[in-house]
């Protein structure tokens, strides 16, 4: 478990108003200590995540491909069940992640598939500067990495982040849990809307917090899924960066002013 450190204080400190500093320093150290928790998990169940590639990379997998992807991001692969889908699909993956077992399971996997050539293995914690060069990817994909122990504030910077590194019509496709699923309220309230339930803490979503991270963006489309047997609720969201900024910022208002106007690409 790592512990609490005066940056991790400072994170949280500008992405949320904290009461008192004994609630600040708990969120810190409940924060921090889900990488433990992620490695654990990874090194004793090899098979959490499970094998076949999720629904929204099956639906990201064909808009990709109808958009040219080559370079494609993915932050948060896990075990490597979507990074393996789409390199098998011809996609060029670098998949950025910080746990390592689970970056290790990747490679293995990668290599007994034959697709050791298009998969790339970066361990990194996001809520860092991104380590990767201006305008290099034609996409970013990231299934339930929004979602996990990250302040709002670090979800800004996470998310302007992934639109530096992206070329321009770039596009961005995340899935997160939101406040209609059924854990929401349950376990261990952090504050600014995450709950920790059987170690792992879960950062849920609402609208408002999908306009916000729209910012520079085009918000192309807002999609719901189900998954798991819960069912587990999840917004699955479309973004693309546009060559103009003035207009993702016409357009990002335009779909706060008016929920139902998401489209598809």
């Amino acid at each position: 478990r790592m512990g609490t450190s005066s940056s991790t204080i400072s994170r949280i400190e500008s992405g949320q108003h904290v009461t008192s500093v004994r609630t600040l320093e708990r969120l810190a150290d409940a924060l921090e200590g889900q990488h433990a928790q992620w490695v654990r998990t990874y090194a004793t169940r090899p098979d959490f995540l499970g094998a076949i590639a999720s629904e929204p990379a099956q639906r990201a997998a064909q808009l990709f491909h109808t958009h040219g992807v080559g370079q494609l991001l993915e932050l948060g692969p896990g075990q490597g069940r979507d990074s393996l889908f789409f390199a098998a699909a011809g996609i060029t993956v670098t998949a950025i992640d910080f746990a390592e077992d689970g970056l290790d399971q990747i490679s293995h996997k990668a290599d007994l598939a034959g697709l050791s050539q298009a998969i790339t293995t970066m361990r990194h914690d996001v809520r860092r500067p991104l380590p990767l060069a201006d305008a290099s990817f034609d996409a970013c994909y990231a299934h339930m990495l929004f979602c996990m122990a990250l302040t709002t504030g670090e979800l800004e910077r996470l998310s302007a982040e992934v639109r530096r590194v992206l070329r321009g019509h770039g596009l961005e496709v995340y899935t997160v849990r939101n406040t209609a699923d059924p854990h929401y309220g349950s376990g261990v309230a952090h504050g600014d809307g995450m709950f920790e339930m059987g170690g792992f803490i879960v950062h849920f979503f609402d609208r408002a917090l999908i306009d916000r991270l729209a910012a520079g963006f085009e918000l192309l489309e807002v999609a719901e899924y189900e998954e798991g047997k819960l069912p587990r609720r999840l917004f699955g969201v479309t973004m693309r960066k546009p060559t103009d900024v003035s207009r993702a910022a016409h357009t990002t208002l335009a779909a706060r002013a008016s929920p139902t106007s998401d489209k598809s690409p």
